[in-house]
C-alpha cells in the first residue's frame, strides 16, 4: 500500500495491539498493557494512540534520504491537536524528544527522532475550509490533496514545489520554494495564521498580528520552537493552463543571462532552470511557464524576446494541476526502491553564482548525480519571512543537486556527503546559506554562521518556546 494512501482508521487499527498506557523512566522504555512495571508514570488518555509496534518505529526510522535511521520509542498516531500537546508536554515534564513527521521526505533524519517520540502527521489531515483568499488546513494535508480541493472553487495557493505531495506543516516548518517564488515568495511568505503545539505543550494561535514573535519562529523555523498542527494558507484565482517553454543553451552564460533577464521582467508565471547531462558535457535548461486561461492566451514571440538565442526551443501545453503534479508518479516509482538521496540545496548571492556554478560543474562527474540539479533566480525582496536565512543579494539563485545513489552503496554515499560540506563550505565564502532541506553533516558553530545577526533571535525563541529543548533533535541547530 502506498504511504499516501493510509488513513486515519488504518493507522488506528495497525497499532491496537501494541498502544503505550506507560513510561519506565527508569528503564528509559514506553510500557504496553501486556508490560509490568511498579515504576510505570501513565501516559495522559488519548483519542488516537501511542504505539510501539516494529513496523510503526521502522517507518518512523527512515526517509527518503535512506541515509539517517534513528529510530524512536513510540508513534504517535493524534486523533486530535490535543493528543499533540499531551504528548510534548509529557516529553518535556521527562526530557524525550519529540519530532513531527509528514510524508517522510526528509533526506538527512531532519524529522527523526532517536529513542524519542515520532508525531505521525497523517492522521490530522483535513481541509476544513476554502474561501476566496484563503484554506485552512491540517498540517497532515498533502498540498496536492489542497490543490485538488481548491481548484474545484477556482482557486490556488500561488506557490507550489516541484513535488505537491508534501505536507503542508512539514513544508512550512523548512520554506517551501518553487519556480512561482519569483511572483510569490516561498510558501511560508503566503501564511495568513498558524496553530501551534509549543515545546511546552501550550496550543497558540499566532499570525502577523497575534503572538507576532511565535509567529516569524515557526514559519521556516525547523519545527525547532512549536509544531504546525494547522495552517491558514493564502489562496488567488487558478489558472486552467501551462504553457512550458524549455529553451536549451551550450553555456551557463547564456543560461544565466537568460533567467537574469526574466526574472527582472517578470514574463514568466514560473522560472527554473536545470543543468543536464549529456554526452561530452552540460546542457543549460531555463523552464519558463506562462499560466493562463482561455481564451487569454500568452505571445510565443513576446514571451521569448530579448532572451540569447537558444540552441533549441520546446513548447508545450498542460491543464494547471498536470503542471503542477508532473513529478508524483516519478517519485511514487521511487519511494519503494530506497535509493539513498544526499542532496544538496544552496543559495547562492547573484554575483557569485556564475564562477560557483561554473566550477563545481566542471569538476563534477554526472555518474555522481542521478537526479536534476536546478538553478534558478528568485528576487530576494520576495523572499520576508524572517528564520528563512538567505544570502545578502538582490537576487538569490537556488542551485540544488538532488543526487541519487542507485544501486545504493555505502562508500558512495559517504563520499557525497563529504562533498556536499566541501560544496557548502564554498558557498558560505561566497556568502551563499543552504537550504535546509539539505544532506550537510553538521559541525559546531554552522547554524550560528547559518543565521548570523538572528542566531540570538533564534536563542531567545527556543528558551521561550521550547525551553526543554525536545523538540526536532534531527535538525541538530541548538546543542
Amino acid at each position: 500500500m502506498r504511504e499516501t494512501g493510509l488513513n486515519r482508521r488504518r493507522f488506528l487499527a495497525v497499532g491496537a495491539a501494541t498502544a503505550v498506557v506507560a513510561f519506565d523512566p527508569l528503564g528509559i522504555g514506553w510500557l504496553t498493557e501486556a508490560d509490568a512495571s511498579p515504576n510505570g508514570i501513565p501516559v495522559p488518555r488519548l483519542d488516537g494512540e501511542l504505539v510501539t509496534d516494529d513496523a510503526a518505529l521502522a517507518e518512523a526510522a527512515e526517509d527518503y534520504g535512506q541515509i539517517v535511521h534513528e529510530r524512536p520509542r513510540a508513534v504517535l498516531r493524534p486523533g486530535s491537536v490535543k493528543d499533540i500537546a499531551k504528548i510534548i508536554t509529557f516529553a518535556a515534564a521527562h526530557d524525550i524528544t519529540v519530532a513531527m513527521r509528514g510524508q517522510g521526505h526528509a533526506v538527512h533524519g531532519q524529522a527523526q527522532a532517536g529513542a524519542g517520540v515520532v508525531i505521525d502527521s497523517r492522521t490530522m489531515a483535513r481541509v476544513h475550509s476554502v474561501a476566496a483568499d484563503r484554506a485552512v488546513v491540517d498540517a497532515g494535508v498533502t498540498w496536492s490533496d489542497l490543490i485538488k480541493r481548491t481548484l474545484a472553487s477556482g482557486l490556488t495557493p500561488p506557490v507550489a514545489t516541484d513535488y505537491i505531495g508534501l505536507s503542508v506543516g512539514g513544508t512550512l516548518s523548512v520554506g517551501g520554494i518553487g519556480g512561482a517564488s519569483s511572483h510569490h515568495g516561498m510558501l511560508v511568505d503566503n501564511v495568513i495564521a498558524l496553530e501551534v503545539v509549543t515545546g511546552t505543550g501550550d496550543v497558540m494561535a499566532c499570525s502577523k498580528t497575534k503572538n507576532r514573535k511565535l509567529f516569524d519562529a515557526v514559519l521556516g523555523g525547523l519545527g525547532q520552537y512549536a509544531v504546525i498542527v494547522r495552517a491558514t494558507v493564502r489562496l488567488i484565482p487558478a489558472p486552467s493552463t501551462a504553457r512550458v517553454y524549455n529553451l536549451t543553451y551550450d553555456d551557463l552564460p547564456s543560461l544565466l543571462t537568460a533567467q537574469r533577464t526574466a526574472v527582472a521582467d517578470g514574463r514568466f508565471s514560473y522560472l527554473e532552470g536545470q543543468v543536464v547531462p549529456v554526452e561530452g558535457g552540460w546542457d543549460y535548461l531555463l523552464e519558463g511557464v506562462a499560466y493562463f486561461t482561455a481564451p487569454n492566451s500568452p505571445d510565443d514571440t513576446a514571451m521569448l524576446a530579448g532572451l540569447p538565442a537558444p540552441k533549441s526551443t520546446e513548447i508545450a501545453e498542460l491543464p494547471y494541476f498536470d503542471w503542477l503534479d508532473r513529478i508524483t508518479a516519478l517519485v511514487d516509482q521511487l519511494r519503494p526502491l530506497k535509493f539513498p538521496n544526499p542532496w544538496i540545496n544552496l543559495f547562492l548571492p547573484d554575483a557569485a553564482t556564475d564562477a560557483y556554478v561554473a566550477d563545481l560543474v566542471s569538476r563534477l562527474n554526472p555518474a555522481d548525480v542521478g537526479g536534476p540539479i536546478l538553478l534558478y533566480p528568485v528576487p530576494r525582496g520576495r523572499l520576508t519571512t524572517p528564520m528563512v536565512a538567505l544570502p545578502d543579494s538582490p537576487t538569490v539563485f537556488l542551485f540544488a543537486m538532488l543526487r541519487v545513489v542507485a544501486p545504493p552503496n555505502d562508500d558512495t554515499v559517504r563520499r557525497l556527503l563529504a562533498d556536499n560540506r566541501a560544496a557548502y563550505d564554498a558557498a558560505v565564502a561566497a556568502g551563499g546559506k543552504q537550504y535546509p532541506v539539505s544532506a550537510i553533516p553538521v559541525r559546531p558553530g554552522d547554524w550560528r554562521a547559518h543565521y548570523g545577526d538572528r542566531y540570538s533571535v533564534a536563542l531567545r525563541a527556543k528558551a521561550r518556546f521550547d525551553p526543554h529543548g525536545v523538540l526536532t533533535p534531527g535538525q541538530h541547530v541548538f546543542p
